[in-house]
């Protein structure tokens, strides 16, 4: 694979056009064959330093110029020019995607080999690769890229510009656009819901609706909700191996690490972060801007700008005088 160069200027463009203020004698033609760590940078790439952990690495950086605070200027080593931001680490995440020329597109072919319902309608420039079923009352609209052994439908709309990757099932679920669904997921199936007395199985009519620019990582399920619709806000980010239960509404710019589980019905706020291995139990109100620690239990809800952690879920400083006084005893 033949790597393009990108020029300094078109990095640039890009912070400023994000009002990141930037800052550096580079000439606008510099080319950067890619961006790597600081650690493993050749003289060709672009790095960046957000870490203090590692300033032993940045001394010895090889690369040509490297994304960095003014503070830290000091210690680059003259081979490498610095560009510097007051935020390393969101410029990585803003120009990472302009090295990346393995991202997937629709280049418009439907397989042979696919199997597409008359029921269904497929709009321009839709790929759908080997072995994939589209089902009854299902929409897909342009530049739409669908991966091999994926089933789609039956009452599915997928919106503009959406990437599902391999081996994914989606039913009764509305994806917006420019959505990426990853390896393994399945999206819109009957929850886990019963009459507790007799355990008689209710049955799920609802969907799911996943917001614009989210991303749902491989092996996640979010199951269609009892009767209205489960929701994933948009820009949100779900990791691998993520479980979300019928009607749970999550809002926008979520970030959920792998092996979370939410139970059915609960509400959570915009801008939540909620760290790995993490369990919030069922009918529940988290708030905006809450942060969830790995391995807590959340059993009650959480008002707006809390940080918990522990079990049962607790403010994460009480939580942490609990952690000291009990190592003090032992």
């Amino acid at each position: 694979m033949t790597l393009k160069k990108i020029k300094y200027l078109e990095i640039k463009n890009i912070l400023e056009k994000n009002s990141l203020k930037v800052k550096s004698n580079i000439s606008n033609q510099e080319l950067f064959l890619n961006i790597k760590s600081i650690i493993n940078a050749s003289k060709e790439d672009l790095s960046f330093f957000s870490n203090q952990k590692y300033l032993n690495e940045l001394i010895n950086i090889r690369a040509k110029a490297c994304l960095i605070e003014n503070k830290f200027v000091k210690f680059l080593p003259k081979n490498c020019k610095p560009i510097i931001v007051d935020d390393p680490y969101l410029a990585l995440a803003l120009i990472s995607n302009i090295f990346n020329d393995q991202k997937l597109k629709s280049n418009g072919h439907i397989s042979k080999y696919s199997i597409i319902s008359p029921k269904a309608k497929i709009n321009n420039n839709v790929q759908i690769n080997p072995f994939s079923t589209i089902d009854d009352n299902t929409e897909i609209f342009e530049n739409v890229y669908i991966g091999s052994n994926s089933s789609i439908g039956p009452n599915v709309i997928i919106n503009k510009n959406v990437i599902v990757h391999d081996n994914v099932s989606i039913s009764n679920a509305v994806i917006m656009e420019n959505c990426t669904i990853k390896s393994g997921a399945r999206i819109g199936g009957t929850g886990f819901g019963f009459e507790m007395k007799t355990k008689q199985k209710i049955n799920h009519s609802g969907n799911v609706i996943i917001g614009k620019n989210s991303s749902i990582g491989s092996n996640t399920t979010i199951d269609r909700a009892v009767f209205e619709s489960t929701i994933i806000g948009e820009y949100s980010n779900l990791d691998n191996l993520i479980q979300i239960a019928h009607n749970v509404v999550i809002g926008d710019f979520a970030v959920i690490a792998a092996q979370v589980g939410v139970a059915g019905s609960t509400k959570i706020g915009n801008k939540v972060v909620i760290g790995g291995q993490a369990g919030v139990s069922g009918h529940l109100t988290i708030g905006h801007n809450v942060t969830i620690a790995a391995k807590s239990g959340v059993t009650k809800n959480i008002s707006d700008n809390k940080i918990v952690a522990g079990f049962p879920a607790k403010d994460i400083k009480l939580w942490k005088k609990e952690v000291i006084m009990n190592t003090i005893k032992k």
